[in-house]
């Protein structure tokens, strides 16, 4: 089978590549634009496979992505390509409306004209899997104003978007679901937690608060810290998506957490434990937090309920938080020519998204 995933050189998208290249017997294309986000040096371990492709292509470009699917003729379409920082999407929210909305219009029109043209042997297994967040659903309550059993997120949970990023993802995930009624084009959703691993571009939270505290730079934690998200180890995704896309069934919707709930201060007080042990200071690096104020309209809490993805196709994360986390401080270790690499300019650790 012929996998067409678009986004494939970034955070996620990688990590579904080199799992399609190195556990499956698929074929991939990457399309990707190349912002300052998408490093194919992620992807280096798998790029001379000749079950991989690569085609430099913004989606919002109908003829590009028109030709990619007559030149390369994919038996399913995996789309991730997305900007996805919220903190960016509030300095500047338009290119998220660009390619999170629109992109993935022009990606689902020149998907449904090449659908229509197959013959009905290939219509009938084709699938266009759209890859989504949990910030789509908005915030949860929070242990501390909230008494009783916690809810979490379900595939029917209502949306409430708050910030520009999940607003334009949560248009995105209705245009899917519109195309599928409207047009039949077999279209299946996923929404997930937030991921964390290898290759995590520095300005989200873990890969920050780590190469933070290396250089004994400050450790930025907003408002009190109390945010709470699921943490998913980015290789669990990745399972978790290619698994869908093979065998979740078309109509459907998937959320994929990995079962870790954790207040931010929590992520990164752990992040300094795990340094002080493995290069250790002459004091903690605990010493380097601190606490700035809030962004604005910031989710107090994401968590999701897996439980129809585990049910119905099998999938349960292998990592707990513990493990994941601890596996991903030492990649950063492991790896900080890389870290220095992808940092080009664009982006140098500086605070996005402070703006109202």
């Amino acid at each position: 089978m012929k996998i067409l995933v678009t986004g494939g050189a970034g955070f996620i998208g990688s990590a579904v590549i080199r799992h399609l290249i190195n556990e499956t017997n698929n074929s991939v294309v990457n399309v990707d634009k190349l912002t300052y986000a998408g490093n194919l040096e992620s992807l280096a371990s798998v790029s001379g496979s000749d079950r991989y492709a690569f085609e430099q292509v913004d989606i919002c470009d109908a003829n590009e992505v028109k030709r990619i699917f007559e030149d390369h003729h994919p038996d399913v379409v995996m789309h991730l390509a997305a900007e996805s920082h919220v903190d960016r999407s509030i300095d500047g929210p338009g290119e998220f409306m660009q390619t999170n909305i629109i992109g993935t219009y022009t990606l689902l029109e020149q998907t449904r004209a090449y659908w229509q043209s197959l013959p009905e042997s290939k219509k009938a297994v084709f699938k266009f899997h759209h890859i989504s967040t949990d910030e789509v659903y908005g915030d949860l309550p929070h242990p501390d104003t909230h008494e009783g059993e916690l809810p979490l997120f379900i595939e029917t949970t209502a949306y409430k978007p708050s910030s520009p990023y999940s607003a334009s993802k949560a248009s995105s995930d209705h245009i899917v679901r519109a195309w599928h009624r409207t047009y039949n084009l077999p279209t299946v959703i996923t929404n997930c937690s937030n991921n964390y691993g290898p290759y995590h571009f520095p300005e989200k939270l873990i890969p920050l608060m780590i190469l933070n505290a290396l250089d004994g730079k400050p450790l930025p934690v907003y408002g009190k810290g109390d945010q709470i998200r699921d943490w998913l180890y980015v290789e669990d995704h990745a399972r978790a998506l290619v698994t869908v896309a093979a065998e979740g069934k078309v109509g459907e919707t998937y959320n994929i957490g990995g079962h870790n709930e954790k207040e931010n201060i929590e992520v990164v007080t752990t992040i300094c434990e795990i340094l002080d042990e493995l290069v250790p200071n002459n004091t903690s690096y605990k010493e380097l937090i601190s606490y700035v104020d809030d962004r604005p309209g910031h989710d107090m809490r994401y968590a999701i309920d897996s439980t129809k993805i585990k049910n119905d196709l099998g999938w349960v994360p292998e990592e707990t938080f513990e493990s994941g986390i601890r596996k991903t401080v030492e990649w950063y270790l492991d790896n900080q020519e890389w870290c220095q690499r992808v940092q080009d300019g664009s982006y140098q650790r500086e605070r996005l998204g402070a703006s109202s």
